[in-house]
């Protein structure tokens, strides 16, 4: 028995016996063998996987999110996998919700719920139990944010989350402007901070993530996503654009889909448009770290110990 499963076990019998509810967090950055560690726990613990990715929520868009295959989620039950078309929008309270359904549906089962995702904020507004308020999309508050947004670019959004809701601001790299407007509609909707929106927390959390070296950590993101070209990424996107859907789609706005834009409005070369997907990635790996590490209560489990759970081996508790 590893020490991951090692103190999983423990964690899960100490549960049984408070008779509190259980929840596994699996997190990380991109290309960190999230999918891969999440299968294997539930094959082995007898649970079912919630996706907390912002984009596997989408339908067809498959290539560019690292979709699991439709053998895995046979094998084991996926939630909130292609849930919503590529107009819809999708928020932190959607997932919220939507999650917090399905780990009740599954905890009915007798089965362990596992969230697995690295969308930081989807995973912390069900671990800390955010109330978060039904904020429809207010198409005034929008207009007037973009307005501020060509005045003063996402600095200037930034800077007046830091004032009206410096708890959100905290949570939200600088550079995310959609994260970052989408929270100052909130706010402006709802005239509360994040402060006055927390509730106790429901499930006892054991969070777990993979442990690479910066180095290997990049060079399995720059593999993958030269898997993901080889895959077709491009011509998916050709493929629903095709279709009718619109570049301006919140979806499109995932990494692996606005980097091929500039080459498709002949603005760049293609080859400069992979380069620039793989130095994203990167970068979004880094913010996901930057998030996590700051979390004290995450066992992260270390490249050896990964590689070991991920043989055939199985475990009964």
């Amino acid at each position: 028995m590893t020490d991951l499963y090692h103190h999983l076990t423990l964690f899960l019998r100490e549960v049984k016996k408070t008779g509190e509810k259980p929840l596994i967090v699996i997190c990380g950055p991109t290309a960190s063998g999230k999918t891969a560690l999440s299968l294997k726990v539930a094959e082995d613990f007898d649970g079912e996987i919630i996706s907390a990715d912002s984009a596997q929520v989408y339908k067809k868009m498959d290539i560019g999110t690292d979709k699991v295959t439709m053998a895995e989620r046979q094998k084991i039950k996926h939630y909130l996998v292609d849930v919503r078309d590529i107009n819809q929008p999708f928020t932190m309270a959607d997932f919220k919700r939507e999650a917090t359904h399905a780990i009740g549906e599954i905890l009915a089962k007798g089965k362990l719920p596992i969230i697995c995702g690295g969308t930081g904020l989807y995973i912390s507004s069900v671990v800390e139990n955010y109330d978060l308020p039904v904020a429809p999309p207010d198409l005034k508050i929008r207009e007037e944010l973009e307005l501020e947004f060509q005045k003063k670019g996402g600095e200037g959004l930034y800077n007046m989350l830091l004032d009206l809701d410096p708890v959100s601001a905290s949570k939200i790299h600088p550079n995310n402007v959609r994260y970052v407007a989408r929270a100052l509609e909130v706010v402006l909707l709802t005239k509360k901070p994040r402060e006055a929106r927390k509730a106790e927390r429901i499930y006892n959390v054991f969070k777990m993530a993979v442990d690479w070296p910066r180095e290997v950590l990049y060079e399995r993101i720059n593999k993958r996503t030269e898997e993901q070209i080889q895959r077709g990424l491009l011509n998916e996107l050709k493929t629903l654009l095709s279709e009718g859907y619109s570049p301006q789609a919140q979806a499109f706005s995932a990494l692996g889909y606005k980097e091929y834009f500039p080459y498709l409005c002949g603005e760049k070369s293609l080859e400069a448009c992979k380069e620039e997907l793989k130095m994203n990635t990167r970068n979004f790996a880094k913010r996901q770290l930057t998030w996590f590490r700051k979390e004290e209560d995450i066992y992260w489990v270390s490249s050896e110990e990964f590689y070991e759970i991920s043989g055939p081996k199985s475990i009964c508790i």
